[in-house]
């Protein structure tokens, strides 16, 4: 594509020479253009120079136009429409976008949100393309550099000025064992856990603090006496919850999924360490002006928004009700009726 011809082309000499072609007149042409016909006249002579060509000839119908004119309006008309259509603001239309959508999160939000989320998508954008990561150490630098769309993370303290951050709502951090595991018998302390063994799930660096954060301290984890099993994969460390005395740490809302969770119970934290986990969806604002971006914000935020009053209800019924403080009660209650 050679540059320097389009340098030499003024779009209002195409558009002049469209409304020529429809009203074969110099004057009416000018009426339309609101311009004077001397001017129009000046812009009939431009057009002959750069197609160098008469365009019209006079004859006692009017101007008639010339072979060369013909065959520019054969074109002239889809030209300009184009530029009409890439200069105005289109229409977002879901289910014609292509392209390619990498989005991190973790697994255990993965495992809720994602068959949902993307059982709607193969419907409602069907060509486009999600690519899932779900170990990522420093998702913002990736979001700043473009290898990245979309995070759902624990929610942090603070966010520079060039993300956008959804609140996506909170789960209380619970403990995870099969249905008839000692555990589920009398209250549920540090004391009592440290003589089971403990898996943990794989976190970022930045989502460790974070919940560290929440909980007001560092929690009492990381000097485990018994066996510890650092795991990424979340159905593995749930299959081995159920065949094992094992305890798993993790946020509630993943019972809500039954057919992962068969077989295990969710307890309350110890009393002293009760804790919700707060999460976000956070973009970058080089996406901001995105049509796509933005609908894929709003798709994310609705799905999850559907998830919570039935995710209440599973903890509810989940957590044994012999294990449960007044103060929890009031919580999930509270929960329920929000």
């Amino acid at each position: 594509m050679d540059t320097r011809e389009f340098s030499k082309v003024d779009l209002n000499l195409l558009i002049s020479l469209q409304v020529l072609l429809e009203e074969r007149s110099v004057s009416r042409a000018a009426e339309r253009l609101f311009i004077t016909q001397p001017a129009m006249s000046k812009t009939l002579t431009r057009l002959r120079v750069l197609f160098n060509d008469a365009l019209f000839t006079r004859s006692s119908r009017g101007m008639q136009p010339t072979p060369r004119a013909l065959e520019l309006a054969a074109r002239l008309s889809e030209i300009l429409g184009d530029i009409s259509h890439l200069l105005s603001e289109p229409g977002f239309d879901p289910r014609a976008v292509q392209g390619e959508i990498t989005l991190a999160l973790s697994e255990h939000v993965g495992l809720t949100l994602l068959p949902r989320l993307l059982a709607q998508l193969s419907v409602s954008a069907p060509r486009l393309k999600i690519r899932v990561i779900t170990r990522i150490e420093n998702p913002l630098e990736a979001l700043a550099l473009g290898n990245l769309d979309f995070a759902i993370q624990v929610k942090q303290a603070h966010y520079g000025k060039d993300y956008r951050v959804e609140d996506l709502g909170h789960s209380p951090l619970a403990i995870l064992v099969r249905d008839d595991h000692p555990l589920t018998i009398g209250d549920v302390t540090w004391e009592r856990l440290t003589t089971f063994p403990l898996i943990k799930l794989y976190a970022s660096s930045q989502e460790q603090l974070e919940v560290q954060h929440y909980a007001g301290t560092s929690l009492p984890v990381s000097d485990h006496p018994l066996a510890t099993l650092e795991i990424s994969h979340l159905l593995t460390a749930l299959e081995l919850l159920r065949l094992s005395d094992y305890f798993l740490p993790a946020p509630a809302y993943l019972l809500q999924q039954d057919g992962a969770t068969v077989g295990i119970t969710g307890l309350p934290m110890p009393r002293e360490t009760q804790l919700d986990i707060h999460y976000a969806l956070v973009t970058h604002k080089r996406t901001a002006s995105s049509s796509l971006h933005n609908w894929l914000r709003q798709q994310i935020t609705c799905t999850i928004r559907d998830l919570r009053t039935p995710l209440q209800r599973k903890l509810r019924q989940r957590i044994p009700a012999s294990s449960i403080t007044p103060t929890t009660v009031g919580h999930h209650e509270q929960q329920a009726k929000a």
